[in-house]
């Protein structure tokens, strides 16, 4: 597609977090303390799965897949909200801004359905252990991973695609610190109603599915616990789902926090203060919680690094 053609903008100004000059500074070193934690925790989580043979099973797969997709999540977000702090003018070209649109909308579904594929996981492993291998095989992931990035790619294209056949003419200051869609459909001057109609199908879809995925499956896991007799069972039981059940509550709650308001009760600059626990903070908290609340996790850390010491 021919870019010139389709805008009469070829930048964007980022309004960025905040208008006041004397924060931008520490701010800027918060941001980079959060990112480095980011990179830090999700390197160092799929490096330890990686490297130890019995964490290659269908649980930590996709948790293989949950850390790089933060990874990479936070990338296409911080490191230009760092270079904004510190710059005097805060652009980002069109094609700039059209790449970082598809990215964030590709990483965001990737990860609803990898923790919806991660939720089916735990209810297999509690309600049909006996079949558990057979139906997590390999294969299965695999299949089950080519079709949460297929329909991570098909949604993030379709917003990326409806926002490329828009006209942007004089106006193109973002009121935000990334290019996010409902800011981006107030500066079009050609009509936006595909638009809001894709984020309605799309958005829903990526929104209803997981829910009630991970409510099902995690109706019949509760109900599976609840007939152990033995207490040591039931805790083992709810050990196994706990850190999934905090980084889905954290990363649909922030969500649904940021979305699911009405307007007038959430002002552009308090929405931009909640996304950034969203799209920054949740990346660099789903390691730690992994990290900190799974006994295998940790098991592992001890034996890489002594293997290291020793080595």
């Amino acid at each position: 597609m021919d870019i010139g053609n389709s805008s009469f903008v070829t930048e964007f100004i980022l309004v960025g977090l905040t208008e006041y000059s004397g924060i931008q500074l520490p701010l800027f070193f918060i941001f980079l303390g959060i990112y480095v934690v980011t990179v830090a925790g999700n390197l160092g989580l799929f490096t330890l799965i990686g490297l130890n043979s019995y964490l290659h099973t269908p649980m930590y797969y996709f948790l293989f897949n949950l850390s790089c997709i933060d990874l990479c999540y936070s990338s296409v977000i911080t490191p230009k909200l760092l270079v904004n702090f510190v710059s005097e003018r805060n652009t980002i070209s069109y094609a700039g801004c059209m790449t970082q649109l598809f990215f964030y909308c590709f990483f965001v579904s990737a990860e609803c359905y990898v923790l919806t594929a991660m939720a089916y996981d735990r209810y297999v492993a509690i309600c049909k252990p006996l079949l558990y291998m057979v139906t997590m095989s390999p294969q299965f992931c695999t299949q089950l991973a080519v079709v949460i990035y297929v329909g991570a790619f098909i949604g993030a294209w379709a917003h990326t695609g409806c926002m490329l056949r828009l006209t942007f003419c004089k106006a193109n200051t973002i009121n935000h610190y990334m290019c996010e869609i409902f800011p981006l459909l107030e500066l079009s001057c050609t009509s936006t109603h595909i638009n809001e109609l894709v984020v309605f199908i799309v958005v829903g879809f990526d929104v209803a599915v997981p829910t009630v995925t991970i409510a099902v499956s995690y109706t019949f896991i509760l109900t599976s616990i609840l007939r152990i007799r033995s207490t040591e069972g039931r805790s083992k039981a709810f050990s196994t789902c706990s850190s999934h059940i905090i980084v889905v509550s954290v990363f649909f709650g922030s969500g649904a926090f940021m979305y699911l308001h009405p307007s007038s009760l959430l002002s552009m600059d308090q929405g931009k203060v909640s996304t950034v626990f969203y799209t920054i903070v949740v990346p660099m908290l789903n390691p730690l919680i992994y990290s900190f609340r799974n006994k295998e996790v940790k098991v592992a850390l001890k034996k890489t690094l002594s293997r290291k010491i020793f080595s």
